[in-house]
């Protein structure tokens, strides 16, 4: 067996953080799926249109969005409630169907044998961030960061920013894993490097940016790739 520890990069990564839907577990089918009951509820079925009001995004985002398009049938509804049922259909589906994504729980080990810090940086609710948190591992990660946590949540970079706060680093010395557009904005927003693992919508690659089919496939040299290609130049030329 080969030796972790001989393939080792010397520059590290400050920190990996992990999107959770979709990127860490296979849940952005169930949070589709949810999105699609409480829509059928209110007679507005989902649409492929729908996709970027939906896949990424709090349910307070996604709620407001059925209430809009609703139209007239819609009057009488309150968006706050609409989000609640989100929360708690999406709830019920993750607690019955958590899986964790091809190559995910062997490179979350891979970062703990090298020290790397992990944190999990979603725009689902607490309670849904710690159920996935408690079935991959508690110990697994330094810290977790939920829509309750920030201001703004995704596209906005302030989960990324208070994550990497929270970690004591700079954001420039993060790898973000995503599989969203909105998740990738957020991330490059904040200045990180970014590996975008797509679950549902196509993403292209771009500076800062790869692209990978499945996790399976990243690894701690790839990582640190990244975070070497995406260090300011003003930082290179102090060292």
């Amino acid at each position: 067996m080969t030796s972790h520890l001989a393939t080792t990069p010397h520059h590290l990564p400050a920190a990996v953080l992990f999107d959770m839907d979709g990127t860490l577990v296979d849940t952005e089918r169930l949070w589709w799926a949810a999105a699609e009951q409480v829509a059928d509820g209110i007679g507005r079925p989902l649409t492929d249109a729908d996709m970027p009001h939906v896949l990424g995004r709090a349910s307070a985002h996604t709620a407001a969005h059925l209430h809009r398009t609703a139209g007239p049938s819609a009057s009488d509804l309150d968006v706050d409630s609409l989000a609640a049922e989100l929360d708690a259909v999406f709830t019920a589906r993750v607690a019955r169907e958590i899986v964790p994504r091809p190559g995910a729980v062997r490179l979350l080990d891979e970062l703990a044998l090298a020290g790397v810090p992990t944190a999990i940086v979603s725009a689902s609710p607490r309670h849904v961030v710690d159920l996935v948190r408690k079935a991959l591992g508690h110990d697994r990660f330094a810290l977790t960061v939920a829509v309750e946590d920030t201001a703004r949540t995704k596209p906005a970079p302030d989960p990324y920013l208070a994550a990497a706060a929270e970690l004591g680093v700079e954001p420039h010395a993060c790898v973000v894993v995503e599989d969203t557009p909105t998740g990738v904005a957020s991330a490059e927003a904040a200045g990180c490097a970014v590996l975008a693992v797509p679950s549902t919508v196509p993403i292209e690659p771009a500076p800062n940016r790869t692209v990978l089919d499945s996790l399976e496939n990243a690894d701690l040299t790839l990582l640190s790739s990244l975070v070497v290609s995406a260090v300011p130049v003003a930082s290179t030329e102090r060292n």
